[in-house]
């Protein structure tokens, strides 16, 4: 997915008052998305100290069949799938296992070398290894699968990169493809196995994992778009997600979202020094949003990376995940629609107003 710009305004505004009724409030929100039928499915929350706040879901899972969502709706993250496997690289490098600057042929030895400058796993995190991203929506929206994460390698690995590594900045879900096979090969565990338990164990999160293209999931939604981004949501064909599981092939619920959120905050996967690394801007980015690894880094200077987060977007997904580490503040809103952040952007953005307007009073 292309890097949203996301404009927020929690550290410049006022706040006056709070609802009583939290989950009221934001249902409110959510159904502005769902009333003109332009998003089919959405669900949000937040999380202040620990202790979740307000949670709600509105719309449908499945129009046809009328199957509400839920707040246990299964749903696609898209690249917020991004930090969870940056946090899984980190740990590994804090167990001395990895090193950020060797080359990637110390971990796959067959990996093609484009460049006299050595790709590094620093480069991957941060998206400045200059490896190109989808080549065109056909690619984006493939159904071919790929067994292995390193069978994936095979669909990109020789292609030219588009810049010397380290010199510049370009967001590719296939750089986070090659850290998942770099995780598999240090840790000798498959990435699906390292994940559940490294990361979504530690956080109890029960209802998160890889999807797996064609199988059928009792709770999963539906999966919408809207045709340029525009009109009303329709029923999209099913991609197979096996070429950037490790940048966006995951589905989880909000509820698992919010527990992620708290376990960054709390330092259940890596040391609060080893986050604050991962919170630095590492990607050569001049304009909008800097990039650290595995994060956006929200607010304006001199507050850069006062707030963390990561947006999602793909077929059937547009979601947006907000940490704020200083105020133990977590929000998240994921919906069923793509091509639908124009919509959810700005209830995220009321959505995090809304979880620091509460923190401040506590």
């Amino acid at each position: 997915m292309k890097k949203n710009i996301i404009l927020v305004a929690a550290f410049l505004v006022s706040f006056i008052g709070i609802s009583q009724d939290k989950n009221k409030e934001i249902n409110v929100l959510l159904e502005k998305t769902v009333s003109k039928k332009t998003v089919a499915g959405v669900t949000a929350g937040y999380s202040v100290e620990g202790k979740t706040i307000g949670l709600s879901a509105a719309g449908y899972a499945d129009i046809k069949a009328k199957k509400k969502f839920q707040l246990e709706t299964l749903v696609r993250m898209g690249s917020i799938a991004k930090p969870m496997t940056a946090l899984a690289v980190m740990q590994l490098v804090e167990q001395g296992l990895l090193n950020l600057d060797a080359p990637i042929q110390t971990y796959i030895p067959d990996y093609p070398k484009h460049s006299k400058i050595n790709i590094t796993t620093r480069h991957l995190l941060s998206h400045t290894s200059g490896i190109p991203g989808y080549k065109d929506g056909r690619e984006s929206n493939t159904i071919v699968n790929y067994p292995t994460l390193y069978s994936a390698l095979d669909l990109f690995k020789n292609r030219d990169l588009l810049f010397e590594p380290g010199t510049q900045y370009s967001y590719t879900s296939y750089g986070y493809t090659i850290l998942g096979v770099i995780i598999e090969r240090v840790s000798g565990l498959t990435f699906e196995e390292y994940m559940h338990k490294n990361i979504w164990n530690k956080a109890e999160m029960t209802n998160t994992g890889i999807e797996k293209f064609g199988a059928k999931m009792d709770n999963k939604s539906e999966l919408y778009t809207r045709n340029n981004g525009k009109g009303k949501a329709k029923i999209a064909k099913e991609n197979n997600l096996s070429n950037r599981i490790p940048g966006g092939g995951f589905y989880t619920t909000v509820s698992d979202m919010l527990k992620f959120g708290n376990a960054v905050i709390n330092n259940i996967f890596v040391k609060e020094s080893t986050l604050n690394i991962m919170r630095q801007h590492h990607s050569l980015e001049k304009e909008n949003n800097a990039y650290g690894f595995g994060w956006f880094l929200y607010a304006p200077k001199p507050n850069e990376g006062a707030i963390i987060g990561h947006p999602g977007g793909q077929t059937g997904n547009t979601a947006l995940l907000f940490i704020v580490p200083s105020k133990k503040v977590v929000s998240v809103i994921l919906a069923n629609t793509s091509r639908a952040q124009s919509i959810i952007d700005p209830i995220a953005n009321e959505l995090l107003n809304l979880s620091l307007a509460c923190s401040a009073k506590n």
